[in-house]
């Protein structure tokens, strides 16, 4: 009996490391079409009509989702607890009006800042054609990194304490 629980622990294990390899380079396929030209955001306004000034001299995490993405509501809790401690700017895609939008993050406790995308403007701007789509810029508003599909709160803290560096 032990002997088939470690035979299948150890398949279940091979199963979820190709798994992590296949979806890693597909996120680096989907990632390599998104533009790489440096952060041309600075002043924007946010949901509420509030206007919002990027910091300067500091990281910042761009994010693109859409209320109708299953994997963006999936992965919405790594940008909150992200958008704690870093600077973090989403954008909403084509996900209804201002109100619509607010209702969503309510509902589900979220408070990060949010662009609302309505007309794809910006998230063309980007070449973001999948979501969700998270781009990070470095202290100088280069790209420093970018990634398509889901990625853990550990691997997005990771990713934002280096690029302070």
């Amino acid at each position: 009996m032990k002997h088939k629980f470690v035979k299948y622990f150890k398949e279940i294990l091979f199963f979820i490391l190709v798994m992590t390899i296949f979806a890693n380079l597909l996120s680096f396929y989907r990632s390599s079409e998104v533009n790489k030209e440096p952060l041309y955001l600075s002043s924007v306004t946010l949901l509420n009509n509030t206007p919002y000034k990027l910091p300067e001299n500091e990281p910042v995490l761009i994010y693109f989702w859409a209320t109708w993405c299953p994997v963006c509501k999936a992965q919405a809790q790594n940008i909150q607890t992200i958008s704690e401690n870093y600077n973090v700017l989403t954008i909403a895609l084509k996900s209804g009006s201002d109100a619509e939008i607010s209702e969503y993050l309510r509902s589900r406790n979220l408070d990060f800042k949010v662009i609302n995308d309505f007309n794809a403007q910006i998230t063309q701007k980007y070449s973001v054609f999948v979501f969700p789509t998270t781009i990070i810029y470095d202290k100088n508003g280069d790209e420093f990194f970018s990634d398509v599909g889901y990625t853990s709160t550990f691997g997005l803290r990771l990713r934002m304490w280096w690029a302070t560096l």
